[in-house]
């Protein structure tokens, strides 16, 4: 029944193969502005970080902006619960067209900046301020987006379709980590530190324009007859749905902590505590989240035949297992090529949520709420274990006790294992 309804709505927006495709398109593409420029601050964070924060070693000036950093996931519950609400109310358009508007802002403002020895203390409260601005606007864009894709893909093959979410979001990582490399090649060490870093910033402020041409001209994927319900968009619509969200919020912690700690935090690892130059370090990572990026489509593919409990429980499983192996073995690895093989193990393992994870959330509310429940749980879990994933490492190694953060990355593992052992069975449909 839920299907019917699906093609009913699709056949209204112009719902064909080909239609469909240009909104999984257009959709994510959007999508990997946003993601661009989200990821542009941590992979910078390097070399503004002595601007902004003049004071103490490497490791403490990374760790003041890794603070931030996680500050912005601070945001993220709220800009899910008020673009959820947009997205539930008025449209999933309108609300993604909003985020990217609001992303382009933070971004242009980082990129304009003065530094400490400019405006003293406004730098560093300025940056976080733009660093909230972005991370409201990537609390609303993950449920806009996981549940516009999942409403446009074609039955039976929406774990392919739908995995292009996180294909678009690691292109973001990708693209902010080629541009760094791009300028580490073109730059000075001291242009880089001055100057350099600005670019990217500026570059995510200008694609945002590119990102809105492409929403502007989506179709809507929502029913009015939704929108319009007293609970659509509203924490009592939610409320019914607890068990759905406590579930979502459970196996997406472990995820999102694995996710952060082999994709964003794994560079500053390599140099940090493996001892690579930040150059090599930055072509490592370079190359492995190509790879992973590639892989999301396979990994999505085979939710179609197996199942998104069955993915998410592998997830699990492996996370649990290896994560302390192969952190450790990181640690000792001398091999830029060994460090590629191993962070790609991890990422292999990561694949088996990400690829799914924004459909599995979405098949498990209904419409009217399917936003803001997607999001907020995305957000949250994200605010708590995700974000914080750099600082909580960083903190741990400037007391010695680095190997801590292996065990709590494995618990989490386990934590999303046990979850996603009540998750539904059958799956594979959206709840009207």
């Amino acid at each position: 029944m839920a299907e019917n309804t699906i093609a009913t709505r699709e056949s209204r927006t112009g719902g064909d193969t080909g239609r469909r495709i240009w909104a999984i398109v257009g959709a994510s593409s959007g999508n990997l502005v946003e993601w661009f420029d989200f990821y542009v601050y941590s992979f910078c964070s390097l070399y503004f970080a002595p601007l902004f924060f003049p004071a103490g070693n490497t490791t403490t000036q990374m760790l003041h902006s890794a603070g931030i950093f996680a500050a912005g996931f601070l945001m993220r519950p709220i800009g899910a619960w008020l673009f959820g609400r947009i997205a539930d109310r008025h449209g999933r358009k309108l609300s993604m067209i909003i985020s990217v508007y609001m992303m382009c802002l933070g971004s242009l403002a980082i990129a304009c900046l003065p530094g400490y020895a400019a405006i003293g203390t406004w730098a560093p409260a300025l940056l976080l301020l733009a660093r909230m601005l972005q991370g409201l606007s990537v609390g609303g864009e993950y449920g806009a987006i996981a549940t516009y894709m999942s409403e446009a893909a074609p039955a039976g093959r929406k774990g392919f379709f739908a995995s292009f979410q996180y294909v678009t979001l690691i292109s973001g990582q990708l693209l902010a980590l080629l541009a760094v490399v791009i300028l580490q090649q073109s730059l000075s060490s001291e242009a880089l530190h001055a100057w350099g870093w600005r670019i990217p910033f500026a570059l995510g402020a200008a694609l945002a324009v590119v990102a809105l041409w492409l929403r502007h001209r989506l179709d809507e994927t929502s029913l009015q007859e939704n929108r319009v319900l007293r609970e659509a968009g509203s924490f009592k619509g939610l409320w019914r749905e607890r068990r759905a969200f406590l579930l979502v919020l459970g196996f997406t912690a472990g995820g999102s902590l694995c996710f952060y700690t082999f994709t964003t935090y794994m560079q500053k690892y390599l140099v940090n505590t493996t001892g690579m130059s930040a150059n090599t370090a930055s072509v490592v990572m370079t190359a492995a989240l190509l790879a992973y990026m590639l892989v999301q489509p396979l990994f999505g593919a085979l939710s179609d035949k197996i199942g998104r409990r069955t993915s998410i429980l592998c997830f699990g499983v492996l996370a649990t297992l290896f994560t302390v192996p192969l952190l450790t073995a990181l640690q000792h690895v001398s091999s830029p090529l060994m460090a590629f093989l191993l962070v790609m193990c991890a990422l292999l393992i990561v694949s088996f949520y990400t690829s799914v994870s924004g459909l599995m959330k979405a098949e498990m509310f209904p419409a009217k709420v399917r936003a803001l429940g997607v999001g907020l749980s995305y957000a949250v879990a994200n605010a708590l274990f995700g974000g914080s994933a750099e600082y909580v490492a960083l903190s741990l190694k400037s007391v010695g006790s680095e190997h801590l953060f292996f065990w709590y990355v494995s618990l989490m593992g386990a934590l999303a294992f046990m979850v996603s052992l009540r998750l539904h069975r059958k799956g594979g449909g959206l709840r009207l």
